[in-house]
C-alpha cells in the first residue's frame, strides 16, 4: 500500500508541475490551437464514452503487438546471443534492418492488407520484434561465461541453461526494452491511426485537428497519455513480480 500510495503522490506532482506549465504556455501564446489544460480535461471527461471504443481499439493494437514481437523476439535473440554461427548469419541482418524506419513500410503494408487491425498490429509488431531481438541478442552475449560454466557443472541440459540462467539474467534488459517498445508503439501507431484508417485514439485526434476542434484534440492527447501510463504501471507491476530479485525492478 505505501508503494501505491508513493506512486501516486509522484504523478500528481508530476501532473501539477505538467499543468503549470502547459497552462503558463497557454497564456503566453494566447492562441485557441493551445487551450488552457482544465478546459482539456473538462473535456476529457465530458467525450470520454465516444473516447472509450477509439482507446479500446488503440490498446488492443498495442497490446497485441507487443506480445507477438515479444514472443517472437526474445527466443530468437536470446539464441542468436549464445550461438556463434547463427550471430555470424543474424548479426549483419540486423545491422542492415534494425536501424531502417519500419514505419517506412505502412503504404505498403496497407496496400497488401487493407485498412484494419492487421495492417496496424504487423507494423508495430515488426518494430516490436527488432528491438526485442536486439536487446536480448545482447544481453545474451553479456552474461558472465562463469554462469553458463557453473551451470553445465552441474549436469544442467542446454534447455534447463537457457531457462535457469540466460533467461533470468536477460529479463531485466528485455523488461527495459519493453518500456522503450511501448513508447515506439504508441508513437507508430499514432502515425498508422492518423494516415490509414477510421478508428483508433490516434484517428479521433486527428479527426479533431481537421475540424479545428482543439480542445477535443488535446482530451484525445490526454486519453493517449492515460494508456501509456496505464501500460507502464501494468508493466512495472508484471516486472516487480517476475524478477523480485532484481533490486531495480519496480511496481
Amino acid at each position: 500500500m505505501r508503494r501505491w500510495l508513493s506512486i501516486l503522490a509522484w504523478y500528481t506532482a508530476a501532473i501539477a508541475v505538467i499543468i503549470a506549465g502547459w497552462a503558463l504556455l497557454s497564456w503566453v501564446l494566447d492562441s485557441s490551437a493551445l487551450p488552457y489544460p482544465w478546459e482539456a480535461f473538462e473535456q476529457f471527461f465530458i467525450s470520454f464514452p465516444e473516447m472509450l471504443p477509439q482507446l479500446l481499439i488503440s490498446l488492443w493494437r498495442i497490446v497485441a503487438a507487443v506480445v507477438i514481437g515479444t514472443v517472437l523476439g526474445l527466443p530468437l535473440g536470446l539464441y542468436v546471443g549464445r550461438s556463434s554461427r547463427a550471430d555470424k548469419l543474424a548479426g549483419p541482418l540486423l545491422y542492415l534492418l534494425y536501424p531502417l524506419p519500419k514505419v517506412v513500410f505502412l503504404p505498403v503494408i496497407m496496400v497488401l492488407m487493407g485498412l484494419g487491425d492487421t495492417p496496424k498490429i504487423f507494423l508495430l509488431g515488426i518494430v516490436m520484434f527488432f528491438q526485442t531481438m536486439v536487446t536480448a541478442r545482447g544481453a545474451a552475449q553479456a552474461i558472465a561465461p562463469e554462469s553458463i560454466i557453473s551451470a553445465r557443472s552441474l549436469g544442467a541440459s542446454p534447455l534447463q541453461v537457457a531457462y535457469h540462467v540466460v533467461l533470468p539474467s536477460a529479463l531485466p534488459e528485455v523488461f527495459t526494452a519493453t518500456r522503450i517498445n511501448i513508447g515506439t508503439a504508441i508513437a507508430v501507431l499514432f502515425l498508422s491511426e492518423s494516415i490509414a484508417g477510421s478508428t483508433g485514439i490516434g484517428y479521433y485526434i486527428i479527426n479533431a485537428w481537421s475540424r479545428l476542434d482543439y480542445i477535443s484534440m488535446f482530451a484525445g492527447i490526454i486519453a493517449m497519455a492515460a494508456m501509456g501510463v496505464a501500460l507502464y504501471e501494468i508493466l512495472n507491476f508484471v516486472e516487480y513480480r517476475m524478477i523480485r530479485w532484481n533490486t531495480s525492478a519496480k511496481s
